[in-house]
């Protein structure tokens, strides 16, 4: 087996072309105003799930992300989106490979469906379009081609004694145009405010391959939980830490990393 086919059927399974995983749930930003979400994720991995789930060690991988999503509402039931990434990409030996650049740009159009006070329903649609399409590296495997995604959502808000929250569930088929097989994702978001300027959030990112894909890539999942705590530091800028792991999988890296963001209204 080849060095390049030997990482693509270790790491290359879809993992590494997840999105920064910035916040935009089922609500569509009001007309004439927006939101931009910067968010930079820094992860490790150094051991894979089997294709039976058990881990065993690989050699690091580590990447660090940045995305700017930005979020316009084009009237009061549709809102536009646009989402440009870099990435540093580094593989240690014996396969030695480092990438730098472009990572994956989405645009997109979120629309709402139905609402009512508490609950709104929506659909949205995003063309990624990848950021390299040198496929001789082997730190861009599974970044190099377009993809297409179709999302249905539903947001929810409450609260739990006296304390303000919402519950956000999406579903969504991820077509991609390359060798990686599509996905079926599912992502749920649970948020309460323990107090006026703090926002805790729970986040649940889960995907699962629709068979093989070519060229070597095969099937597989993995899971990730998501905790982070976001502070407002003024009424239109607030502030993200948090943590997330990959607590399940079926060849798949298992990541550990953190992410921070800032949320900007405008």
């Amino acid at each position: 087996m080849t060095k390049r086919a030997g990482l693509r059927s270790l790491i290359a399974t879809g993992l590494m072309t997840c999105s920064t995983m910035a916040y935009a749930g089922a609500w569509t930003q009001e007309e004439g105003k927006g939101e931009l979400i910067v968010t930079t994720t820094a992860m490790q991995a150094n051991r894979v799930f089997t294709s039976g789930s058990a881990l065993r060690p690989i050699p690091a991988y580590t990447k660090a992300e940045s995305q700017a999503l930005i979020e316009y509402g084009v009237t009061g039931w549709l809102t536009a989106m646009i989402g440009p990434s870099l990435q540093h990409v580094d593989i240690a030996p014996p396969f030695g490979a480092v990438r730098d650049g472009l990572g994956y740009t989405d645009l997109g159009l979120r629309a709402k469906v139905w609402s009512n006070d508490s609950t709104v329903v929506s659909v949205q649609g995003l063309a990624r379009l990848p950021g390299t399409e040198d496929r001789t590296n082997v730190a861009a495997i599974g970044y190099t081609d377009p993809e297409l995604e179709l999302r249905g959502m539903i947001g929810h808000s409450f609260k739990v004694e006296t304390l303000p929250s919402f519950v956000d569930v999406q579903v969504a088929q991820r077509f991609r145009l390359g060798g990686p097989p599509d996905e079926f994702r599912a992502d749920a978001t649970f948020g309460i405010r323990p107090v006026e300027k703090w926002l805790l959030l729970a986040q649940s990112f889960n995907v699962i391959s629709e068979g093989a894909g070519t060229w070597g890539f095969g099937s597989f999942a993995y899971h990730k939980l998501q905790l982070s705590a976001v502070y407002a530091l003024t009424p239109t800028l607030s502030l993200q830490l948090g943590a997330y792991s990959t607590y399940w999988g079926r060849n798949a890296l298992q990541e550990n990393g953190m992410v921070a963001g800032a949320w900007v209204k405008f």
